[in-house]
């Protein structure tokens, strides 16, 4: 398989794993389950992998962490706003 497509999959697939959570938690305003150390930890992970791909100049590497970026702040955003109700 060609190094590119493995690259251009495996960053989608990765981009796009915690939206199923995402949805989740936005439809039942339910975030009892969700580890706060997990999302800044992976949140601060994600980070560092922009910062790479800014480094070397890698496109693929920055939009999809980017995204992911993204989808976990959002993620985190609904753990504050879900987690004060309670």
């Amino acid at each position: 398989m060609n190094e590119n497509i493995l690259g251009i999959i495996a960053g989608v697939l990765t981009s796009v794993s915690m939206i199923p959570q995402l949805i989740k938690v936005i439809r039942e305003k339910n975030v009892e389950d969700i580890s706060l150390l997990m999302l800044l930890v992976l949140i601060s992970g994600l980070s560092l992998w922009v910062w790479y791909g800014f480094e070397k100049g890698e496109l693929p590497i920055i939009l999809s962490n980017a995204f992911a970026v993204l989808v976990n702040i959002s993620l985190l955003i609904c753990y504050i706003i879900y987690n004060k109700r309670e």
